[in-house]
């Protein structure tokens, strides 16, 4: 078995032409994979729940994110390893990591699935349900957890796709669920009146068509070949595979750790304000979607450079690693400082996209898209260096990166800013964790900084020595 020499283009082709061809669906895949969630909640805002519903099906998604931090760890994991294979001429590891990856990833969404239909109640209370949104919550949430199977392996599958070079069927994939979603949408809530059940049964039905287009991609992939064999774990390269997907992992679990302690702050200081425990969980949802969008944009700009980086890394050409990393780079911050103006100019028409609400919950919407993303464009810049510094297998960068905003910084200081506000009048403590987030970005940008000069040396260095090393041979 040997790998398709369509991989060569990765070390040949134009390094802007490849990004393209790349980049270009693996946005549009990710941006669609957000929307599933986005689409629910624009048609629920707009039904008779109002931001009610919208509140409810905003403290179901740090669980649904638990849930893809194992995916992704797997899957995003499996498509780094798999394109460094690819690099080294590696064909059986390959296919391998493959199945190894699909294997787990069963097992895994199996179990979450009976542990969350079990735990619905308490973990949505955990979350952040009120009493007038508990069972709405819970509704929503045990029809879509019962379909974790489906979408874990559609997330996982959905990264091996695009690192075996065909980030146009993956997106494709994402495009046919997300049409079905979009068109049960408003049949299931309004025509049938199934109301935020009818929301949940619209995505679950979008994830399980886009789940079975990409299962049919593997019967016939480009640079690997599964076999019965391939789907028998191999502990050696899941443990690779796992260190590889670490950094993805814990930027799930950093969202989960920013959702529950804000919706816990949002809900205690909110309370003690003008805007009550609602209102702002409420918003809130709305933010996280929003700064979901434009994360995905970055994420897959350099998701698109993934099998770039991984593969001339793995085949040690420097130079074309360097070129593509300056063309993700700026075109991250192009996306970070774009979608920063349009939050700061026009945060009342981003929020009314989700419905509408009373003066209060428009005045607390624009206060949290100007204050709480205003250094967007840092946010982008610490996710792209996550995720590059996965795709050549640095792993410890890659955690230090993912890490060092939500989990070391912005955690820790929106339990402490809203009470020490709070301390001081009474009333203003909900303003702590808006001003939370700008300051870590701060920090954040520091420690990036330091990461990436301190890695680009030690590059260069290794260049300079093999230029050296072939001109003695």
């Amino acid at each position: 078995m040997e790998l398709v020499n369509e991989n060569k283009i990765l070390e040949e082709e134009k390094i802007s032409k490849l990004l393209l061809k790349f980049s270009v669906p693996c946005v549009m895949g990710l941006l669609i994979s957000a929307f599933y969630n986005i689409v629910d909640q624009i048609f629920i805002g707009n039904s008779t729940l109002g931001y009610l519903g919208n509140a409810a099906t905003g403290v179901s998604f740090p669980v649904i994110c638990i849930a893809n931090a194992f995916a992704w760890c797997v899957g995003d994991g499996a498509a780094s390893y798999l394109s460094i294979c690819a690099g080294r001429k590696d064909t059986d590891s390959a296919h391998k990591s493959v199945g190894t990856g699909i294997t787990v990833t069963l097992l895994i969404s199996i179990v979450l699935m009976f542990i969350c239909e079990i735990a619905a109640v308490p973990l949505m209370s955990l979350f952040g349900a009120s009493n007038q949104t508990l069972d709405l919550a819970v509704t929503y949430f045990r029809i879509v957890a019962a379909f974790f199977p489906f979408y874990l392996l559609l997330n996982v599958m959905n990264s091996m796709i695009r690192a075996d070079g065909s980030p146009a069927f993956a997106m494709k994939a994402m495009v046919m669920g997300a049409v079905i979603n979009i068109i049960l949408d408003p049949i299931f809530i309004f025509l049938l009146k199934w109301g935020i059940a009818g929301a949940a049964w619209a995505t679950a039905i979008g994830q399980v068509v886009s789940f079975a287009i990409c299962a049919v991609y593997f019967l016939k992939p480009k640079s690997f070949k599964l076999e019965k064999s391939s789907f028998i774990p191999n502990l050696s390269i899941l443990s690779k595979m796992i260190n590889l997907g670490a950094a993805t992992f814990i930027t799930q679990i950093s969202i989960v750790a920013v959702t529950l302690v804000s919706n816990m702050t949002l809900a205690r200081y909110g309370a003690l304000s003008k805007y009550g425990p609602d209102i702002p969980i409420s918003v809130f949802s709305i933010q996280t979607k929003v700064y979901t969008i434009v994360l995905n944009i970055v994420t897959g700009i350099v998701l698109g450079g993934q099998p770039i980086f991984g593969y001339n890394y793995g085949a040690k050409r420097m130079d074309r690693v360097k070129e593509a990393y300056k063309i993700v780079l700026r075109a991250t911050l192009i996306t970070g400082i774009t979608a920063t103006i349009i939050f700061q100019l026009w945060p009342k028409a981003v929020v009314g996209i989700f419905g509408s609400g009373n003066e209060l919950y428009q005045e607390f919407a624009v206060k949290t898209f100007r204050i709480y993303l205003s250094l967007m464009t840092v946010t982008c810049l610490v996710k792209m260096t996550a995720v590059f510094f996965q795709s050549i297998g640095k792993s410890k960068y890659a955690v230090m990166a993912s890490v060092i905003r939500d989990i070391v910084c912005f955690t820790p200081l929106a339990i402490i800013l809203p009470a020490v506000l709070e301390g001081a009048e009474v009333g203003i403590g909900i303003n702590g964790i808006l001003y939370a987030a700008p300051i870590s970005d701060l920090v954040a940008i520091v420690v990036i900084l330091v990461l990436t000069i301190s890695f680009f040396r030690t590059l260069n260095k290794q260049v300079a020595e093999e230029e050296r090393e072939e001109m003695v041979i």
